[in-house]
């Protein structure tokens, strides 16, 4: 039996919830969980704000811990490993998307909180989603690293961002700390926009070079056309036009953070500069490998909270308050 806490409706607590996951499939991997991080990505599905969430439902997609069994066709990790895992617990291995590297755009592939995630004791999945982590990364704080980080990383890798560019990112929370961390070590020229002076600085101590305040205008208008590429790691409608005149010809504003909004954008603006505006998810377990590679070459870090599993309402009251600094991990 498998021990967790699942939200048995909508935007109910947490309650104690044992199941039996039955034989391990031939290609799967046990894991027993030793730290599971809580993003908001968890909040929107136990509370069912994307529509497709299925109960009861073990939410938890930031996992590290120990492989404790393995099926007899698995090679990639041994018991005992220390791994992660991630967004994904599986593909469908026969896709386009699949076949080619990128997995993380399958339109088969099961998130891990819609197959029992890692807010329990154990958690199973392909080996294919389970990663080792390298030995000098800090299994208490990586577990972030294996949504938040690969969500900012993976536009490093996919849009070819250079170490001369000049960069800003949107948004100094659970994702954009981590952002800023990444591109600076990237060897980019790195500008945090943030509404916060508390954050303007606490921005500056994690990598930017410079901040701007994002809640005044003329500030952002005196950017206009400085930077290559911006990340927006925020899930609130902004005046994107503004920001997009702060982008140099051909640049590129990226979403990472989900705006459930549409975007308001006027045309003009993106064919005068032949200006781009792109969105991605997660990464492939081949770029997970590689930024947890970067991040230990680099001493990229999350900064966590940490609240013992059995206090995973309070630990979901915090994030949901907006008070984290900047991830919150459950330690069992």
């Amino acid at each position: 039996m498998i021990n967790a806490y699942a939200a048995f409706e909508a935007k109910a607590k947490l309650k104690a919830f044992s199941y039996d996951p039955g034989a391990l499939s031939r290609h799967d991997v046990e894991i027993t969980v030793d730290y599971c991080g809580i993003c908001h990505s968890d909040l929107s599905m136990i509370n069912n704000e994307w529509g497709f969430s299925e109960y009861p439902l073990v939410a938890g997609h930031e996992v590290i811990g120990r492989v404790s069994a393995v099926g007899d066709q698995v090679k990639t990790v041994s018991v005992g490993d220390l791994v992660g895992l991630g967004w994904h617990s599986d593909y469908c291995h026969h896709c386009h998307a699949c076949d080619t590297g990128d997995e993380n755009l399958c339109q088969q592939a099961t998130p891990t909180v819609m197959s029992k995630g890692g807010f329990a004791d154990k958690v199973r999945a392909n080996e294919r989603a389970v990663i080792a982590l390298p030995e000098n990364l800090n299994a208490k704080t990586a577990g972030p690293l294996f949504c938040g980080g690969i969500t900012v990383f993976n536009p490093l890798v996919q849009f070819n961002v250079k170490p001369t560019d000049k960069v800003a990112v949107i948004g100094v929370g659970g994702l954009g700390h981590l952002a800023l961390q990444f591109l600076n070590a990237w060897g980019c020229e790195v500008t945090a926009f943030t509404s916060s002076d508390a954050k303007a600085q606490e921005a500056i101590e994690l990598g930017a070079h410079h901040t701007l305040n994002s809640r005044n205008q003329k500030d952002i208008e005196q950017a206009a056309e400085q930077f290559d590429f911006i990340i927006s790691t925020v899930n609130v409608k902004l005046d994107w036009n503004l920001y997009l005149s702060t982008l140099k010809p051909k640049g590129r504003l990226h979403f990472v953070g989900a705006t459930l909004e549409p975007l308001d954008i006027a045309a003009f603006g993106l064919i005068a500069g032949q200006k781009q505006i792109s969105g991605s998810p997660v990464g492939s377990p081949a770029t997970i490998k590689q930024m947890l590679e970067f991040a230990a070459q680099h001493n990229i870090e999350p900064q966590v909270e940490t609240f013992k599993m059995d206090d995973v309402n309070e630990a979901i009251a915090h994030l949901e308050s907006g008070k984290a600094r900047y991830r919150v991990v459950l330690e069992r």
